[in-house]
């Protein structure tokens, strides 16, 4: 049975959701850095994703474990992570979880 996009796309965020910033012990999701997941009818994933500063000690080792990590989700047939700064990403784009888990609640 194939999946629907709704199902690849909850897949596909608990895939993003085993992506961690090393320095923060919150995974990049609940953190905010995740702007936009698009999927389309061939089910190649583009994600849309920033991260907690420009100079970010894992700027060139996290997007493609992100992509990597997507790619294996069954169902999806590419996936492409573009990072971008504008928004520039701030702590109040947070899910709740990940302040409460921070100390910022």
């Amino acid at each position: 049975m194939e999946k629907t996009i709704e199902q690849l796309e909850k897949d596909v965020i608990e895939a993003i959701q085993t992506c961690y910033d090393p320095e923060i012990p919150v995974n990049i999701y609940e953190l905010g850095l995740i702007y936009e997941i698009n999927i389309n009818e061939e089910n190649a994933v583009h994600v849309m994703m920033t991260l907690t500063s420009p100079s970010c000690p894992v700027a060139e080792t996290l997007p493609p474990d992100v992509e990597s990590k997507i790619a294996a989700v069954e169902g999806v047939t590419s996936a492409k992570v573009e990072i971008t700064f504008d928004p520039p990403w701030e702590q109040s784009m947070m899910s709740e979880e990940a302040k409460l888990e921070l100390g910022f609640l």
